[in-house]
């Protein structure tokens, strides 16, 4: 968190929660004890997108009556090749709180908080304290599930179900950590794990794809066009293969995915006559479905938690 040398600053969680619709994108976490006596900030700069984690006090006056007591911590990214929009952004929040007894650390992880030290140090007068990005990962989502109410979830068929999920039974489990690649972290504990296996096909090679198909200029472009597209026109469909009967006789359901991209083949089209939505959709869907089934490779045959995010 954003602090001087001399006065770590530090969360107190106590009767922490979500606020708003899950469904929103990056929800805010409300802090309703935290104090407001400096601001709150960290970085994670990846290969594709920097991450900001900030808090934001309320406006209300604490029992004091000197300062307000109480916020949000929110959720912001930004493509990494606009750093200066998010320079600008840190700037214009006043998220840096200057103090005459230290030089100001910010923490950060990533790869991007090496690369780019020098850039936060001449143009906002801070240093990067630079964290383990692994060890980041994993804290970062014991936090939400030991202490953030319905941060876990299972979402089938359109439908967000919350997971109540006690801290004594959440270890073990596997952290599938989606970047521009993918790692598949064995969590045992709050400071053990380990990287288990991982794939280069991940968020990266995903966006690289869109912007080829579709054009599409930015991640949340990518984001908008999938959610009005329609996979089926571009994938086929075990329904496709053999025929709603014959998916009937032998149980299986005629929707289930069976080849992404898989109606292209058989197609007279060209990429010029396909809906960029349908594009970005079929693209997002397949590489959803990979790094699920990708997901419990490391733990064949045992039944074992898995968090993806």
């Amino acid at each position: 968190m954003n602090s001087t040398s001399s006065l770590p600053a530090k969360l107190d969680l106590t009767g922490a929660e979500i606020c708003g619709e899950l469904d929103e994108q990056n929800p805010p976490i409300h802090l309703p004890n935290q104090a407001s006596d400096a601001p709150l900030l960290a970085l994670d700069i990846g290969g594709t997108l920097i991450k900001i984690v900030y808090f934001k006090e309320s406006k209300e006056e604490g029992k004091n009556g000197n300062r307000s007591v109480g916020g949000k911590l929110r959720f912001v990214k930004f493509e990494r090749r606009r750093l200066d929009e998010c320079l600008e952004f840190i700037q214009s929040k006043r998220l840096i709180f200057r103090s005459p007894k230290g030089h100001i650390t910010i923490k950060a992880t990533g790869g991007g908080a090496y690369k780019f030290a020098d850039i936060f140090k001449d143009k906002l007068g801070v240093y990067l304290d630079k964290l383990d990005e692994m060890g980041s990962v994993v804290a970062g989502a014991n936090f939400l599930l030991q202490r953030i109410k319905d941060a876990a979830f299972t979402h089938l068929n359109g439908k967000r179900t919350p997971i109540d999920i006690s801290p004594k039974s959440l270890f073990p489990y596997l952290l599938v950590n989606i970047g521009s690649g993918v790692s598949i972290i064995k969590v045992t504990g709050n400071r053990t794990f380990e990287r288990v296996t991982g794939t280069q096909i991940g968020g990266g090679t995903m966006f690289g794809l869109a912007k080829l198909l579709t054009g599409c200029m930015s991640y949340n472009e990518f984001l908008k066009l999938s959610q009005k597209g329609d996979n089926v026109v571009l994938d086929l469909i075990v329904r496709d293969i053999c025929g709603e009967l014959v998916c009937q006789k032998q149980g299986l359901s005629a929707t289930t995915l069976a080849s992404s991209f898989g109606k292209v083949i058989s197609s007279k089209k060209t990429l010029a006559d396909f809906k960029k939505e349908d594009l970005a959709s079929t693209l997002l869907s397949a590489f959803t479905y990979n790094i699920a089934q990708y997901s419990p490779v490391p733990s064949p045959g045992k039944r074992r938690r898995v968090v993806i995010g």
